[in-house]
Formats: structure tokens, sequence, C-alpha cells
């Protein structure tokens, strides 16, 4: 049984399967393939988007969803993860997304279930179907994503998107500069600066991270405004350079992205969005089908 943790779970030629398939979802070629599958979701961590994304996914192909009402869930009565994950596998699901406020969560379940686990993202540790999301937006922009930069800016230490996106990115030749404040930044060995203005002209991407007020025991800047001063995407920055720029969501409007960036044809969040529902229809064609 195949699962979906990190995005190096897949090889370079089973995401370009991926990829290959999301553009035929796209452009709406697709037929119910999932007939009579079953999903459960799975989410310990609140998240509209990514929840509605795996939902609108699964049911083009023609699964049935099913949603853990996590609130009402036996963990709340002092059932451990791995009794929950052993009891929702012995009612057969085909698939089962999960999201986890702890890193290393979906990859414990995957270990005590026969169905396949989608991490839909844990922790500070990996976000996979953001990352391909991502990726195949870069690619219907640029074609060949050897030899182009992309700045990753914001709080890398504590977020998933990024640790997922420097594995996956990388692997596809893009070269990954890291921009935050120090106390943001992880150890690396990648390229890393306290100041984008200081690289934005060499950029052909800028992937901006959501402010996570709420990952951070106290507040690590005196104000978001703050922030957004010193690493905010405006126009002011970006002026007329043909530079992609993408953000996971939701945005922080002018704290991560400004107004009139985000209303710039250069700006690829809806475009991302959307790309984000045709990825997850060909992971869960692949977990599903192929396992």
């Amino acid at each position: 049984m195949q699962h979906l943790i990190r995005t190096d779970d897949f090889t370079l030629l089973e995401i370009e399967e991926i990829l290959e398939d999301a553009k035929k979802f796209s452009d709406g070629r697709f037929d119910r393939i999932l007939q009579d599958k079953i999903i459960i979701t799975l989410f310990f961590e609140n998240s509209t988007r990514t929840k509605s994304s795996f939902e609108i996914a699964a049911k083009r192909l023609g699964a049935e969803i099913v949603h853990l009402d996590v609130a009402q869930s036996s963990t709340k009565k002092g059932e451990t993860l791995v009794d929950t994950a052993m009891s929702l596998d012995a009612m057969h699901p085909d698939a089962i997304i999960v999201r986890h406020q702890n890193s290393g969560v979906p990859k414990m379940l995957s270990n005590n279930t026969k169905a396949s686990i989608i991490n839909a993202g844990d922790g500070a540790h990996a976000h996979p179907t953001q990352a391909l999301l991502d990726l195949f937006t870069l690619k219907e922009h640029f074609g060949d994503l050897r030899g182009k930069k992309i700045a990753i800016v914001g709080d890398i230490k504590n977020s998933r998107v990024a640790n997922s996106n420097i594995e996956l990115l990388s692997r596809f030749g893009m070269e990954v500069i890291l921009v935050a404040p120090p106390h943001f930044l992880p150890k690396t060995e990648l390229r890393t600066t306290h100041f984008l203005t200081s690289i934005v002209n060499e950029l052909d991407a800028i992937m901006s991270l959501r402010t996570q007020t709420e990952r951070h025991s106290s507040q690590s800047y005196a104000s978001l405004k703050d922030y957004a001063s010193d690493f905010c995407i405006t126009t002011e920055l970006i002026g007329d350079k043909d530079i992609v720029i993408l953000h996971p969501g939701p945005v922080h409007r002018n704290i991560d992205i400004c107004d009139a960036l985000l209303a710039d044809k250069r700006c690829k969040v809806l475009k991302q969005v959307s790309n984000g529902v045709s990825i997850r229809m060909a992971v869960l064609k692949k977990l599903i089908t192929q396992s």
C-alpha cells in the first residue's frame, strides 16, 4: 500500500505522471474512476481550503467522502490515535486524509492501517499536496524549471509548506533561496538572506508564506505591521519585473502580499487553488487505483 506522507514518497517519474493527470483533469477530462470508493477525512486542525479541495477532488472522481468530526471523536474520550486508526481501518476505507497539529501523526497512522494515508499537513513537518500544486503551477507558467530561482519568504522555520517545497522544487532543478528574519530561518545549506531587496532582481518567482501567529507561543515581532515593513511582497518591490507570486493561502492582505499585487496577473494565488483540486484528484487516482 502506498502512502503520501512526504513529497519524496514519490519518484520523479511518479510525480511527472501526477502532473500529466492533473493537466488532463484541469482540462475537464476525467471519469468517475473512484465510484464506490470510500475516503475518510480526519482533520485534527482546521483548514477550510485543504479539506474542501480534497472533498471536491474526491467527488469529481465519484468517491464517497466521510468526514470524521474530530471535536466529537473518541480521541477526546481517551482513545489513542493508533486505536482510532485501527478502528477506522476495520471499516475498510480506501484512503484516509489526515491533518494534525503534531509532526509525524500521518506516518504513525500509516503504520497501523491498510488504507492509503494522505498527509494534508502535519505540524511544521510536511504538506506534500501543497508542494505538488505549487510545482504544477510553476511548471504551467515556466515549463522547464531547471535554473529558475525562487525565494521562499516568511516563517520558514515553522512552515510545512516551505519544507515540502524545498525538497520538491530542488529536485526539479530550481534554486531555492530562503528569506526571513534570523529567528524564522532554519539551519540549512541553502542560500539565505534577511533582505528581499538584495535578491529580487535575480528571481523568477516568490513564494510568500502565511504569517503563522497561531504557531508561536509568543509574538516574535512587536506587530504584524513591523513584519510587513520588511517582508510584505509589494508592487514597489516587484515593479515591472516578470516574477510569479505564489502563496499557500489564506493570505494576510498587506502583511504577506499587498492588495495591488494580489490583483496583478503575476499573482497566481487563485490559480493555485484551482490547480490544488486537479493535483489532489491525480494523487487520489494514483493511491487508490494503482495501489
